[in-house]
């Protein structure tokens, strides 16, 4: 089984990334928080620094594209291929409002057409590998069919679904039924996503669905940086490499941020996850949330590593 990061905008960016790679592994690819193509054709410095090649050393890292212009498209899977990525994915997956409503990310489900003539213009055009992550529309899975239809015309490297469709966000359960019936039209290049959160659920999948070689963890691997390991038959997370995971990751930002304030945004973003390893961390995810300074807040998290065990996922 191969397993993929998905990525998450505002965490899982390179200093995340390196951290979870040097301790843990056991994750076969990982996907580059999406680039939103601007007016003046340039990645921003938050971009450039995420892409290195020095950056994603020893990791097969996958830039992911958020637009629903061809022709940025292109533009921008050219200079990603300057930097020498083989591979660049599709983002026709995220939810959010704010992307939905300019027709990108789920919203360019809502015009199969459009999407239609997108795809067939970027397949043509670009030569690099390029893959695809998406939902089963906007409001109901029958939508999906359609889209299924379109998707199968083109040489996508890999197909990443998550069965929901865009209005129900991340509520709700998979639908199963509905991934089951776009896997039996196109096993090769299928990938499962959605609530992967123990090793367990890994196995229950392996079991639905035998010949299923490849599944992507996003929230899951966030609130459990072992969790693709003890997949693969490692051992489970524990607590003092834990902590030196954390460690690096707040080192290094405090190294490449300005100010107290940025760096705790970011910290406490990633323990908006990392909490739930530990048993009833309520108070002390409070504790995190309120700090103001670097020493509320490592007193705090001294405090949740002192005081609280993990759960054994």
């Amino acid at each position: 089984m191969r397993f993929y990061l998905a990525p998450l905008e505002g965490i899982t960016g390179y200093i995340y990334r390196n951290a979870v790679h040097d301790f843990f592994g056991g994750i076969d690819k990982y996907f580059l928080p999406f680039i939103s193509p601007n007016q003046k054709g340039h990645f921003s410095s938050k971009e450039k620094q995420d892409l290195m090649p020095a950056h994603n050393q020893g990791m097969y890292a996958v830039p992911q594209i958020l637009t629903n212009s061809a022709e940025d498209f292109l533009r921008t899977a050219k200079k990603l291929e300057e930097y020498g990525y083989e591979e660049i994915n599709l983002n026709l997956g995220c939810p959010s409002r704010t992307v939905v409503t300019k027709g990108r990310g789920a919203g360019f489900l809502a015009e199969p057409e459009k999407l239609n003539r997108f795809l067939e213009h970027i397949f043509t055009a670009s030569s690099l590998k390029i893959s695809v992550k998406t939902r089963l529309g906007m409001e109901e899975a029958k939508e999906f069919e359609k889209i299924m239809d379109i998707y199968e015309q083109y040489p996508i490297e890999e197909l990443i679904i998550h069965p929901r469709v865009q209005k129900e966000f991340y509520k709700n359960k998979p639908d199963i039924e509905a991934f089951k019936k776009a896997w039996t039209r196109n096993k090769n290049k299928i990938v499962y996503n959605g609530d992967v959160f123990t090793a367990e659920d890994v196995v229950k999948l392996k079991e639905m669905f035998p010949e299923l070689t490849c599944i992507m963890c996003g929230r899951g691997v966030l609130m459990d940086p072992a969790l693709l390991r003890k997949a693969k038959g490692g051992k489970p997370l524990e607590k003092g490499e834990l902590r030196r995971f954390h460690d690096q990751i707040y080192q290094n930002y405090q190294s490449v941020l300005s100010g107290e304030r940025t760096v705790l945004f970011k910290m406490k973003e990633l323990w908006t996850y990392l909490a739930f390893s530990f048993t009833d961390p309520k108070k002390y995810a409070k504790r995190i949330k309120k700090a103001v300074h670097f020493t509320e807040y490592e007193s705090a998290v001294d405090a949740l590593f002192a005081e609280r065990e993990l759960w054994r996922y």
